[in-house]
């Protein structure tokens, strides 16, 4: 299908036969799709069937990240993989809106996920993207949700245009590569690269970069903050921030309506929302817990105690293992394995608590044994600096119906392989 004809059937949704289809199947079951495509075409033109068909799919696909509003948007096959979640967004907005941003330049807007969010937290947004399929989403996303008056959606290249005017810039370039639709895991790979990005953010009062997650420390702006979000404990981005000194207005104080809390019980938004050049930072979603690097130094490591906290990916990806054991007044069991251990209990947001109630040597013999003798049928296998794949375990282990759960560390501990076994501190 050439890109002429993808606009066509787009924009035949948009018209009052596309949107009584569209209606028609918003509660589609993708099961009966063969059904459903027959009896439409008795009375509605095939490609606009298809057209329908696709976008309710899309839409069942992207309530995951966009909740209710999924059921009113329109999306692409790109964009229901690339958009950021909704909440994810909604803290990026609010921070925003924290630094006393009011017009933002969005580059690489895709079907404008950031947008809308942008919008509701009050910023008047320049919506960017090359795509015209994308750009025409992101301007039916904004007429649908009422925020059209806030969003200019703009079909250009990103590299030429001028951004000199607005409070902020956020671009969050292409990740992945268009033939394949593959992960590009190199920054200079992205599209626009992520040297042009920076630079583009440097010219800016403020500006955030959404990047993979996995970008190594070393291709860091040091004049810039990285903050890892994970929703849910499954890191979904990284995102880094600038602030030019003297740039924008002053901080809005108390920052938005919702403000998110951060470590220590202050707010993330608001003052301290700056970011600060060099630092690193994890924040926990749903519940918006932020922890800011302190730079310290990674914990001697000791015995196993009595609990075991397994940090938030987000908190690992940061580099910031050190500040949740200084915080817990814990130690490493490994220099390599972040993993920290206490012999107390402390409550903290950005890790898992465990207690531990056997420290073995790695043996898949003595393992099964003790499992069978407590009665075990449930276990739940973590594996952190071990070459045992927890699924091959498993069937080794050949677990029968015994109502008794446990977790299974397979690790290192001062260097040797080591199973740890316990169950989730708050089960106790």
């Amino acid at each position: 299908m050439t890109d002429d004809q993808a606009l066509d059937d787009f924009s035949a949704l948009l018209a009052p036969e596309g949107q009584a289809l569209l209606w028609e199947l918003r509660d589609h079951d993708p099961a009966d799709e063969l059904a459903a495509a027959t009896r439409l075409r008795r009375d509605h033109a095939a490609p606009l069937v298809s057209a329908a068909l696709t976008q309710a799919r899309l839409r069942q696909r992207a309530a995951v990240k966009f909740g209710a509003d999924a059921q009113r948007m329109y999306f692409t096959p790109n964009g229901v993989e690339q958009s950021t979640r909704a909440s994810v967004a909604a803290h990026r907005a609010a921070r925003l809106a924290g630094l006393g941003v009011r017009t933002l330049a969005d580059l690489c807007c895709g079907i404008g996920g950031d947008a809308l969010a942008l919008a509701r937290a009050g910023i008047r947004v320049l919506a960017v993207d090359r795509d015209p399929l994308a750009c025409a989403a992101a301007r039916a996303n904004a007429e649908a949700l009422g925020l059209a008056e806030l969003i200019e959606v703009r079909c250009a290249d990103v590299t030429e245009v001028d951004t000199s005017g607005y409070d902020a810039v956020f671009v969050d370039p292409a990740r992945r590569t268009k033939a394949r639709g593959g992960r590009v895991f190199d920054p200079e790979a992205y599209s626009p690269p992520l040297s042009w990005a920076v630079e583009a953010a440097r010219t800016a009062p403020f500006a955030a970069l959404k990047i993979a997650p996995g970008v190594p420390h070393e291709a860091l702006p040091e004049d810039a903050e990285t903050e890892w979000i994970s929703y849910g404990g499954e890191v979904k981005e990284a995102v880094v921030w600038f602030a030019r000194p003297g740039g924008g207005e002053e901080p809005a104080p108390g920052g938005s309506e919702e403000p998110v809390p951060g470590g220590d019980d202050e707010p993330v938004h608001g003052r301290d929302c700056v970011p600060v050049a060099g630092g690193r930072r994890a924040t926990l979603l749903p519940g918006g817990d932020s922890l800011l690097g302190a730079g310290l130094p990674d914990p001697e490591p000791g015995p196993v105690g009595r609990y075991l906290y397994e940090p938030d990916g987000a908190v690992i990806r940061a580099h910031l293992v050190a500040e949740v054991a200084a915080g817990l007044g814990g130690r490493l069991i490994d220099p390599t394995i972040a993993y920290v251990t206490a012999d107390t209990l402390r409550p903290t947001p950005f890790a898992t608590a465990y207690a531990i109630t056997d420290v073995l040597p790695f043996n898949v013999k003595r393992l099964k044994a003790l499992l069978r003798e407590r009665g075990v049928g449930v276990a739940v296998i973590k594996k952190r600096g071990s070459a045992v794949e927890p699924e091959e375990l498993r069937k080794k282990l050949k677990l029968g119906g015994g109502g008794t759960s446990c977790t299974i560390f397979l690790t290192r501990v001062a260097g040797a392989p080591t199973m740890l076994l316990g169950q989730p501190a708050d089960a106790v």
